[in-house]
């Protein structure tokens, strides 16, 4: 029998993963089509006049099979896939998009929407966001569109579906496909021990002496920032920034037929962009606002970036006795080695402190001191990988919160990056599964996962959307935890990260793997010294990021530019490293093609003043201050999407949020 047609029947009606093929999945998805199908045909036919009880409600609860079936194949897609579920999506995305269509374009159905908009005063401003979001939906999926204007705007959902799963595809392989095999150990001088180690491990597994090397963070990134032969780094950068631009694997013209279509669509249903479309739901809420507060961190930022990377030129030439031309490929090797003569700090020092065993207690350990949740392991509990491990989630008062799923290592089968997910939403009378997913250093067979400070805050940050889920306290599944406007939805990821440069919280945690000594205070402070280093420079790029994006998708005519000229002339006035031939980012940038971030990378910044102006609350009345965080809990993370975001952080705040808090935090006021 299909797990997926009826209740799993398991702990917390968890899925049964080990028991669910992946044509159970097809299976699923095709019969979940039918049976919301029928939902909707039953809120149409209903002969009683149209009300919140007989046409919205039903219509929020229809598509549970479908939903529990399409969240395990995407979900899967991003963390354990296979030929066989790239098949599956390939052949039911533009299946499910037509699906949505004719949802969302059902005139009958969209006329008692309409009706119980127009003619019923809801009972709380959950029901009415709830009803304002089934209602933006309908319009913004062509409801009012002429016939022809509709087949064509149906035409480029289906195309667009279909173009994301392929970009994605090809940046999944191009990153697996490359490895650099480096078999003279004078040429891995200045790598660290552990990842060194790694390395000769990875080799043998992969049927080769020698030491392997790959596009994945644990890999790339140290190898950037210790291997002394710079030809190598150039190398590793070169491959890691041509992706998806060379001709095997080559996204540059699907990123071109993805803005155009995107910004057709847009111009279909009236607006003059793609960004003026996505902006009417977010904070934000204009262009101007978003190129405006763009500039204001231009302005702010780029003169202290200018110097901090002009510091790191003279000091490599310093370092190296002669000129050196400083090239991106040489930015993290410097800047490495300038941090541990400014600060006397190397953040491999750190490593043997931040145990992944501990770190998680730490992690697990900080929620318990602000909220008063315990986590529970549960091997009972089937999960989709053997590197996963499942937690129950409990309140302080020992009622169940939530299942949490982590995700830690690497793998073929896994994409680059990090994130948070949902297996099942929070909704009335049910509590949320959430899962966290990373890559981060594997252990190796004499040492346990190791971790830098850098994997350390990406745990927090995604810990914090985990957080957002597990919380959530909403009647409506689609209102509830992450389900918020876009530029809100970092502000409870990014104020985790806040902890990462506190020294009380580092003590509960930071032991030495071997002799369970605390950290030492010389390192502590070190830590906390060095936490500006680049920081403007770090601003700048993500500023980078977020421009690019907004050139994209707030143009009003068609782009058929080359994607590196455009980008060159997008960076001209920010650029702080030279412009290297051949690289591209936009062929790589799935945050904003094939991700939810188009139009809206400038949310990760947006957050960033959001989480700072918050913070100040905690650091005012003590950052564990138990009273602090439960305020943060009541009117942010338990709410999800149920009120406009400014409205629950001005509940928090007690005031609109201010960029002070966050250029006080970088010491640049």
């Amino acid at each position: 029998m299909n797990k997926l047609l009826a209740d799993f029947n398991t702990q917390y009606n968890a899925y049964p993963f080990q028991d669910i093929s992946d044509a159970d999945i097809e299976e699923a998805i095709n019969c979940g089509i039918a049976e919301e199908k029928r939902s909707i045909e039953t809120i149409c036919v209903c002969k009683d006049q149209p009300t919140f009880e007989n046409t919205i409600l039903p219509f929020e609860a229809s598509g549970e099979t479908l939903s529990r079936a399409t969240t395990l194949l995407y979900n899967l897609l991003s963390a354990n896939r296979n030929d066989e579920l790239e098949n599956i999506a390939e052949k039911i995305t533009p299946i499910l998009t037509a699906h949505q269509s004719e949802i969302y374009q059902n005139k009958e159905l969209f006329a008692r929407v309409d009706y119980v908009k127009q003619n019923e005063k809801m009972a709380s401003p959950e029901d009415q966001m709830l009803l304002d979001k089934i209602y933006d939906a309908f319009v913004n999926s062509g409801i009012a569109l002429c016939k022809g204007k509709r087949q064509r705007f149906n035409q480029i959902k289906e195309e667009l579906a279909q173009l994301k799963l392929q970009f994605s595809k090809n940046l999944v392989n191009e990153t697996k496909e490359f490895h650099l095999l480096i078999t003279d150990e004078r040429d891995i001088s200045g790598l660290p021990e552990i990842n060194a180690q790694q390395a000769a491990e990875k080799a043998i597994d992969n049927g080769t002496t020698g030491w392997w090397f790959d596009l994945y963070a644990p890999s790339y990134i140290p190898f950037m920032s210790y291997i002394k032969n710079r030809n190598l780094r150039k190398e590793m950068y070169m491959a890691y920034n041509t992706r998806c631009s060379k001709a095997q694997n080559n996204n540059a013209e699907i990123c071109k037929t993805i803005v155009n279509l995107k910004r057709e669509l847009a111009q279909i249903l009236g607006y003059k962009s793609y960004a003026e479309y996505v902006l009417k739901n977010r904070m934000a809420e204009r262009v101007e606002n978003v190129d405006a507060f763009l500039d204001n961190l231009k302005k702010s930022y780029l003169p202290f970036a200018q110097k901090e990377v002009q510091e790191i030129a003279d000091f490599a030439s310093s370092y190296e006795g002669y000129s050196v031309d400083l090239q991106p490929w040489d930015f993290a090797y410097y800047a490495q080695k300038l941090k541990q003569k400014k600060f006397d700090f190397d953040p491999d020092q750190v490593r043997p402190y931040l145990e992944l065993s501990n770190v998680i207690n730490g992690v697990f350990g900080l929620a318990t001191r602000l909220y008063g949740i315990s986590f529970k392991r549960n091997d009972r509990i089937q999960v989709y990988h053997k590197d996963v491990v499942a937690y129950e989630v409990y309140d302080k008062d020992d009622t169940f919160l939530a299942l949490l799923y982590t995700d830690f290592f690497p793998r073929a089968s896994k994409q680059g990056g990090a994130w948070m997910t949902s297996y099942l939403e929070q909704k009335e009378g049910r509590r949320p599964h959430v899962s966290i997913v990373m890559n981060f250093t594997p252990p190796t067979q004499d040492k346990p996962s190791l971790l830098t400070l850098d994997e350390v805050e990406t745990f927090l940050h995604e810990f914090g959307h985990a957080l957002h889920g597990i919380f959530a306290n909403t009647k409506y599944a689609s209102l509830s935890g992450t389900n918020v406007y876009w530029d809100f939805v970092e502000l409870p990821s990014q104020i985790m990260e806040n902890y990462l440069y506190d020294k009380e919280f580092l003590c509960t945690f930071a032991r030495h793997y071997q002799s369970q000594e605390l950290i030492p205070q010389e390192l502590l402070d070190n830590i906390l010294l060095s936490r500006n280093f680049n920081v403007a420079y770090a601003c700048i790029r993500q500023l980078s990021f977020g421009l690019l994006d907004m050139s994209y998708y707030s143009t009003t005519t068609k782009f058929d530019a080359d994607l590196n000229t455009h980008e060159r002339a997008v960076w001209q006035d920010i650029q702080l490293l030279p412009f290297v031939d051949g690289t591209c980012m936009t062929t790589q940038f799935s945050h904003i093609m094939d991700g939810g971030y188009s139009a809206g990378y400038y949310s990760y910044k947006w957050a960033e003043v959001l989480d700072a102006d918050a913070f100040s609350v905690f650091k005012a009345k003590g950052v564990f201050n138990q009273a602090v965080a439960e305020s943060f809990r009541t009117n942010i993370l338990e709410k999800g999407g149920t009120q406009h975001p400014m409205l629950l952080y001005k509940k928090f705040r007690q005031a609109e949020p201010s960029i002070d808090a966050l250029l006080e935090r970088n010491g640049l006021k």
